[in-house]
């Protein structure tokens, strides 16, 4: 067999399949990257064959296959599902791909001319970028407050680490699917690890306190996916432990939320301050910078991101922490 017959394989194999016609360019791994944590985040697995991710549905766990055909305005994403969550799967499938994501009124010559040269500039070159939406709250909120006033690097190694201690293998994995497929735990099971799991893992006491009070209300939190980002933001934030920050990572993936701004990240302000004026700037400074486009804060944001702008180093890296051998 062939790698060209691999495809076809595939699809015959799966327990339901679906396509989907996006209306426009489009591009699949930088749609879908803001969901990865990390290029070793155990549920996703990136091959030739496609884009593989897992996770669970209403309906229990699936292995979803995506891949892009097409060319020009006139791709299409074939998506193959495998599990008893495939059905689920499917039916969220342009939802998740950005499906609802309208960028017209930011396309706006009107709107557009109002941008800064190299946001402008990022979207001509990326009109196939759209933000996505999960509507998976648990799956969105755990690994961000792993991420919470830690580096990047140590929330992804203490998510890893509980991703292979605690992760269920997926639908089909070393068989149809990747080998080492795997499914983030459900809230019942991210309440089942015990103390000494998230000290391993490197996750202090009030992280890993935060991610339990957070979840024994897990169906509530899963009914904010049908709000609006803002008022799911809100409620998110009467949970102690969960602030402006996290709500805001949260909705931008769960919602696909067009305006929300992830305020006391350790390295956004800065790095909006010194794209836009050359200068680094605190949270105040940045949401006055963004205000002229209110509606669309994060499309400009991720348009910065996709410029190919990096900001000058102002100071120390923060620490990386290390509190498993205490």
């Amino acid at each position: 067999m062939t790698i060209a017959d691999v495809p076809a394989r595939l699809a015959a194999a799966a327990d339901a399949s679906f396509r989907w016609h996006p209306g426009g360019p489009y591009d699949l791994h930088r749609t879908l990257g803001i969901l990865m944590r990390g290029n070793g985040d155990p549920s996703f697995s990136s091959r030739p064959d496609g884009l593989w991710m897992a996770f669970t549905t209403p309906d229990g766990p699936v292995t979803l296959r995506l891949t892009v055909a097409g060319a020009g305005l006139e791709p299409y994403v074939d998506a193959q599902a495998w599990g008893p969550g495939s059905g689920a799967a499917l039916a969220g499938v342009p939802r998740l791909l950005g499906g609802g994501d309208d960028w017209s009124a930011f396309d706006e010559p009107s709107f557009t001319a109002t941008l800064p040269h190299m946001v402008r500039d990022a979207r001509r070159r990326n009109p196939d970028v759209r933000l996505p939406s999960t509507g998976r709250m648990v799956d969105s909120l755990v690994p961000t407050i792993l991420e919470q006033k830690v580096t990047v690097i140590e929330a992804r190694r203490g998510f890893r680490y509980l991703m292979y201690r605690h992760g269920t293998a997926a639908p089909g994995s070393g068989t149809v699917a990747p080998p080492g497929l795997l499914v983030r735990p459900t809230a019942e099971g991210w309440l089942r690890i015990p103390s000494w799991e998230w000290h391993k893992a490197g996750v202090g006491p009030q992280r890993s306190a935060t991610v339990m009070r957070a979840l024994r209300s897990a169906v509530a939190l899963e009914r904010l996916a049908s709000r609006p980002a803002a008022e799911a933001a809100a409620k998110m934030q009467t949970i102690p432990g969960i602030g402006e920050w996290t709500a805001a990572e949260v909705v931008q993936r769960t919602h696909g939320c067009p305006d929300s701004i992830a305020v006391g990240d350790y390295h956004l302000a800065a790095y909006v301050g010194a794209a836009l004026t050359g200068r680094r700037t605190d949270d105040a400074g940045m949401l006055a910078l963004l205000e002229p486009w209110t509606g669309h804060r994060q499309r400009v944001v991720r348009m910065l991101g996709l410029s190919g702008f990096r900001k000058p180093t102002f100071g120390p890296r923060m620490t990386i922490q290390d509190h498993r051998g205490h």
